[in-house]
């Protein structure tokens, strides 16, 4: 009998737990780049599983794009420190940024609680393209140095550093065309007004019937794509691509921010955000508050060399 109530107790306490860890008001989750792309994906599957976990508020995904995402982390400190105000954050634009100087925020302004996920880079044509593969891409690279165009989201972000370490590590040359965000890149690829992207394995995944995946930045090949080989496959040791998390403002008190962040990693391990992020091709990744200043020293440090290596910020 005593196993028994102990049993029906924390069953019982189970929802007053779970009540600790939602908002008592309405979330506004705000969006650096604008709707149809990987971040907006992202959110709307954390919208999902928030609304399972937390029925009684709302997810308000609101958006404020531009400056590859520099527009609203310069002016993410002037939302209220409520934590009832979250704030979509990438790796390695908000290091990239500031070093060009460009933006009106350092990375040291930004408070990011949570890193959600990771997705590797990936390069696609166009599906009526005539480049069927990677060795075709570098050929046709070569024939026509500064010829081929390829989209990304934003200026000195991750597609533009992958971008650019591709050219390097293949000794070609094509252009760079940088668009607000996937969403806005990706009419411009399918319908081949540009030559092709260097994107992410969501891309490819949720437009498998209108691109044609190249190569990719994994360890192995994405289980989703087996005919794509990996770039360490053609010869360059390179496993990257973009983290995604949210951020608060500075003003947000730690123990919201640790209430949120250990939200975060609760919608993170529901077995309908895993479903989700895999048919999406995103990578789970859970790196939280207290973990969070080790983490950024880290990839702050491999940023900051890698935009040297890349020349970004250089007059």
């Amino acid at each position: 009998m005593k196993k028994l109530l102990a049993a029906l107790s924390l069953v019982l306490l189970a929802p007053m737990a779970l009540a600790q860890t939602c908002p008592d008001k309405n979330l506004l989750y705000w969006q650096a780049f604008p709707p149809g792309g990987e971040s907006d994906l992202s959110a709307r599957h954390q919208q999902v599983v928030l609304k399972k976990r937390c029925p009684a508020i709302e997810t308000i995904i609101q958006y404020k794009a531009g400056a590859g995402g520099g527009l609203m982390w310069g002016q993410m400190n002037q939302l209220p420190g409520d934590g009832l105000n979250v704030v979509g954050v990438n790796l390695p634009h908000i290091v990239f940024q500031p070093l060009e100087g460009q933006v009106q925020y350092k990375t040291q302004d930004i408070t990011p609680v949570f890193w959600f996920h990771y997705t590797p880079d990936i390069l696609v044509v166009p599906e009526q393209s005539p480049i069927k593969t990677f060795a075709d891409f570098i050929k046709a690279a070569k024939a026509s140095p500064g010829k081929l165009s390829l989209g990304g989201s934003g200026q000195n972000s991750a597609n533009h550093a992958a971008h650019e370490r591709m050219n390097a590590a293949f000794g070609v040359k094509t252009i760079y065309v940088p668009f607000k965000g996937t969403g806005d890149m990706a009419s411009s690829v399918m319908g081949a007004q540009v030559d092709g992207a260097m994107t992410y394995t969501a891309f490819a995944i949720n437009n498998k019937s209108r691109i044609r995946p190249l190569a990719v930045a994994m360890e192995k090949r994405h289980p989703l794509m087996p005919d794509v080989p990996t770039f360490k496959e053609l010869g360059v040791d390179w496993v990257d691509g973009a983290y995604r998390g949210i951020g608060v403002p500075k003003s947000t008190p730690p123990e919201v921010r640790k209430r949120l962040s250990d939200l975060w990693a609760a919608l993170n391990n529901d077995p309908e955000m895993k479903e989700l992020a895999a048919k999406s091709g995103f990578e789970l990744v859970n790196v939280g508050v207290d973990q969070m200043d080790a983490f950024m020293k880290e990839k702050t440090k491999l940023y900051t060399e890698g935009a040297q290596r890349l020349g970004l910020g250089k007059k």
